[in-house]
């Protein structure tokens, strides 16, 4: 009879805590949201005096970048960011144990954390993108600019192949075309909203026809100056561009604590 080696168990990790955020709440408290890894784990705060970590517990393991575990990283935040203020912490975050948690970070980073606790406190992060709309904003360019439009016209009935380097051309002035007016576009919407923020991180435009990806830090008292700013913005120009507004949302753009165990 031919035998078999026994199979040896599957390493099964290690339990630690994972990190959410930093808040000032002297007081234990839990939250209704689940924590993250779909065990239904409780999420709650670890306190070190006035400073507190929330967490929850977890497998040490490496969290994957999906989009259950960054929703399930987001409302927790969203939570919690309803009563406190919060410093968030970079998603995938895991200590070893509460006792590394307080010792490194709460009180190895005190004076840090309760510093841009203060700064955060009583502001919200907004965001902002603005968009033209696709069937104006290339009528616009020909418009404007005569040396794109005749260089258009030129190309009427020409095949691909026998005018390829003049198309590549034409791309490229409505490229330069855009960039010129993307920077005026962004600087009137940002003459509008400057009265009302306190910060402005500007993130990268995403594609040919976005002008804005901007995220606000705005004191609380502000943000119903802002809302109405943004909707006379969409009355103003509205037919030209679309504008997303989104928020408040914990201050990502603003402060991330990252944590090198």
């Amino acid at each position: 009879m031919m035998q078999t080696e026994a199979l040896a168990p599957a390493a099964v990790a290690a339990e630690g805590k994972y990190l959410y955020c930093i808040i000032d709440a002297p007081a234990p408290a839990t939250f209704a949201s689940p924590g993250i890894g779909g065990r239904g784990d409780v999420v709650h705060t670890l306190a070190v005096g006035r400073l507190a970590a929330v967490v929850s517990d977890t497998p040490r393991i490496e969290y994957e970048n999906s989009r259950r575990n960054m929703m399930a990283h987001t409302k927790v935040l969203e939570e919690v960011m309803a009563h406190h203020t919060l410093l968030p912490v970079c998603f995938g975050t895991v200590g070893s144990g509460d006792d590394v948690i307080a010792e490194k970070i709460l009180e190895g980073r005190r004076e840090e954390l309760s510093r841009l606790l203060e700064e955060m406190r009583g502001r919200v992060e907004l965001g902002l993108k603005a968009t033209w709309r696709e069937e104006v904003i290339f009528a616009e360019v020909l418009d404007e600019d005569p040396a794109v439009r005749k260089l258009r016209d030129s190309l009427v009935g020409r095949s691909p192949e026998k005018s390829h380097f003049e198309r590549i051309r034409l791309g490229e002035l409505i490229g330069q075309a855009l960039l010129r007016k993307r920077r005026d576009e962004e600087e009137r919407i940002l003459d509008r909203v400057r009265p009302f923020v306190r910060k402005t991180k500007l993130n990268k435009p995403i594609g040919d026809r976005m002008i804005l990806n901007a995220a606000f830090l705005v004191e609380t008292a502000r943000e119903a100056a802002l809302d109405q700013s943004v909707r006379e913005m969409d009355a103003d120009w509205g037919a030209r561009l679309s504008f997303k507004y989104v928020g408040p949302v914990p201050p990502y753009n603003f402060v991330t604590i990252t944590i090198h165990w």
